[in-house]
C-alpha cells in the first residue's frame, strides 16, 4: 500500500507529461494520431509490466520521429506497423542472447549527435507548421524555403505556436511550487488550444477517426528496404531505450536496471504497438525523470500511467480534437531543441569527441539518419585506432651511430610515420633501435622487419633491443604473440 501510495500521484504526473508529447510525436511522424497514445498506453501498460528497469517509462519517442516520417513516406502507414511489430520481434531475440550490453560501446558522442541532427530536423519541419504551413522533404529542404514562408505566414497559427514555445521556455524558470506541479508541456497545450477557443481562430486541429479500428497490416513489396527498415528501427529504439535505462539508474537509489530484460521487454512492447496500430516505442527520459521526481518508486507508476492514457483516449477524444496543430507542432520545435544539449557538447569537447558529435550530427540533417550515423561511427573507429595507436618516435645521431627509440603501440596505423621517419636514417650505417612497445601487429612489424633487411642489405647493421615488452623477437623467429602480457598476468592472477 506505502508503494502504490506514492506510485499513484506519480503517475498522474506521467500521464500529464505523456500526452501531449504522444500527440505531438506521432502528428510529427506523419502517423495517425491514434498511434501516439496507442504507443504510449503500450509503453506503460505491456513494457512496464515487464520492464528491467523499473522506474523507465517507455512510449513513443522523439528520437525516431524522423525514421518513421521517412518510413511512413516510403510504405504507408500499414506497412510502418509490420516495421514496428518486426522490429520489436528483433528487439526480443537481441535481448534473449544478452547482447544489451553490447550496444552500449557505440561511443556516446555518436548517439548524442544523432539525437541532435534529429532535433534540428523536428525543428526545422515543424516551424513551418507554426507558420501556418506545412513541412518540406527534408531538413535542407526546410531551412532554405524559411525565408520564404515567413512571407506567407498564417497569424493565427503563428501565435498559437510562439505562445506555447514561450510557455514551455518560462515554466521551467518559475518559482511558484504550486504551478511546477503541473507540467509545462500540458500548461503549453492547454492554454494555447483555450486561447483558440476564446479567441475564436480558424486553425486546423488534431482530427481523430468518428470511431476506433485496429490498423490493417499491409506486407511490404521491397523486402530488402524493409528489412533495412526494421534493423535500422530495432537498433536505434534499442540504443535509445538502454540508454536511458543506464541516465534512469543515476536518478534514484533503488533496484538497478537489468538491461537484457529491458531490452525483451522493449522487444514485446514494440512487438505489441505494432500490431495494434501503435507507434513504436522507446525508454523516454522525460517520461522518467518526471516519473522519479514525482515520487515513483517501483514499476506500477508507469503501468498506471498507461491505464490513464487508455482511459483518457476512449472517452475524452472530444477534448483532443480541440487542439490546434500549431500548437503541437510548437511543442515540438522545443522538444526538438532540446535535443541540441550544450552540455554534451561542452563535455565531448573536454574529451576530444566534439568531431564525431558535429559530422553526426550534419549527416543526419544533411544527408539521412543513416548516413549521419554511419559517419559518425566511422569517424569514432578511427579516433580510437589513433588513440591505440599513439607511438613516440625519435631519432638521433650518436657519433657514428644511429639511435632509435619508438614507445607506444605499434599497429598499422603507425606505418606511414614509422617508415617516414626511418627513411631519414641514412644507408650504411649503425642503427640502435630502442623498442619499448605494449603491443606490435603484423602490419607494423612487416614494415620494421623489411625496413632492418633492406637497410643491412647497404652494408649497414641493426640492432633492436626491446626494453618493455619482446613482440619483435617472436615475430621474427615465426611465433608471433597473440595477447598482450597484461591478458596474461590476469588470467594468471585468477
Amino acid at each position: 500500500m506505502n508503494t502504490l501510495r506514492r506510485d499513484l500521484p506519480a503517475s498522474l504526473v506521467v500521464f500529464l507529461v505523456a500526452v501531449p508529447l504522444s500527440l505531438g510525436i506521432a502528428f510529427a511522424s506523419g502517423a495517425p494520431i491514434m498511434a501516439g497514445l496507442i504507443g504510449a498506453v503500450v509503453g506503460g501498460i505491456i513494457t512496464g509490466l515487464l520492464a528491467g528497469s523499473p522506474l523507465q517509462v517507455s512510449g513513443p519517442a522523439a528520437g525516431l520521429t524522423v525514421v518513421v516520417a521517412g518510413l511512413v513516406q516510403q510504405y504507408g502507414w500499414e506497412t510502418m506497423c509490420v516495421i514496428t511489430a518486426c522490429a520489436g520481434a528483433l528487439q526480443f531475440l537481441l535481448g534473449m542472447f544478452k547482447v544489451a550490453r553490447g550496444t552500449l560501446i557505440i561511443a556516446p558522442a555518436v548517439v548524442h549527435g544523432m539525437l541532435a541532427g534529429i532535433g534540428i530536423s523536428i525543428a526545422l519541419a515543424q516551424i513551418h507548421v507554426v507558420l501556418g504551413a506545412d513541412p518540406q522533404s527534408s531538413p535542407l529542404v526546410n531551412l532554405i524555403t524559411l525565408p520564404k514562408q515567413l512571407g506567407l505566414i498564417n497569424p493565427s497559427a503563428a501565435i498559437l505556436g510562439f505562445l506555447t514555445i514561450a510557455v514551455l521556455i518560462l515554466w521551467n524558470k518559475l518559482t511558484f511550487k504550486a504551478l511546477k506541479m503541473i507540467p509545462g508541456p500540458l500548461a503549453a497545450v492547454a492554454l494555447g488550444t483555450t486561447v483558440s477557443i476564446v479567441a475564436g481562430m480558424e486553425v486546423s486541429r488534431v482530427d481523430l477517426p468518428e470511431k476506433f479500428e485496429f490498423t490493417s497490416l499491409a506486407l511490404p513489396t521491397d523486402w530488402s528496404g524493409f528489412t533495412i527498415a526494421v534493423l535500422t528501427v530495432a537498433i536505434i529504439a534499442s540504443i535509445e531505450s538502454l540508454l536511458c535505462a543506464v541516465a534512469t539508474d543515476k536518478l534514484h537509489s533503488g533496484v538497478r536496471s537489468d538491461l537484457d530484460k529491458e531490452l525483451r521487454a522493449q522487444g514485446v512492447g514494440n512487438l505489441a504497438s505494432g500490431l495494434l496500430g501503435g507507434l513504436p516505442i522507446t525508454g523516454v527520459i522525460v517520461r522518467s525523470s518526471a516519473n522519479i521526481i514525482a515520487g515513483g518508486v517501483s514499476r506500477w507508476s508507469a503501468v498506471f500511467h498507461g491505464v490513464w492514457i487508455l482511459i483518457f483516449a476512449l472517452f475524452l477524444g472530444g477534448v483532443i480534437e480541440q487542439v490546434p496543430l500549431a500548437v503541437l507542432a510548437g511543442l515540438l520545435v522545443h522538444v526538438g531543441i532540446n535535443l541540441v544539449n550544450l552540455h554534451h557538447i561542452r563535455e565531448l569537447r573536454t574529451h576530444n569527441e566534439a568531431p564525431i558529435y558535429f559530422a553526426t550530427l550534419l549527416g543526419v540533417t544533411c544527408v539521412n539518419l543513416l548516413a549521419g550515423v554511419g559517419i559518425g561511427l566511422g569517424l569514432s573507429v578511427f579516433f580510437a585506432l589513433r588513440r591505440l595507436s599513439l607511438t613516440d618516435i625519435k631519432i638521433e645521431q650518436r657519433q657514428d651511430k644511429w639511435h632509435v627509440l619508438i614507445e607506444g603501440t605499434l599497429t598499422f596505423a603507425c606505418v606511414p610515420r614509422l617508415n617516414a621517419a626511418l627513411s631519414t636514417i641514412p644507408p650504411g650505417r649503425h642503427v640502435d633501435i630502442d623498442l619499448a612497445v605494449d603491443f606490435v601487429d603484423h602490419a607494423a612489424f612487416e614494415s620494421l622487419h623489411g625496413w632492418r633487411e633492406n637497410h643491412e642489405k647497404t652494408g649497414g647493421h641493426v640492432d633492436i633491443d626491446e626494453t618493455h615488452e619482446e613482440w619483435y623477437k617472436p615475430a621474427s623467429e615465426g611465433k608471433p604473440r597473440r595477447g598482450k602480457t597484461l591478458r596474461r598476468t590476469v588470467k594468471s592472477l585468477l
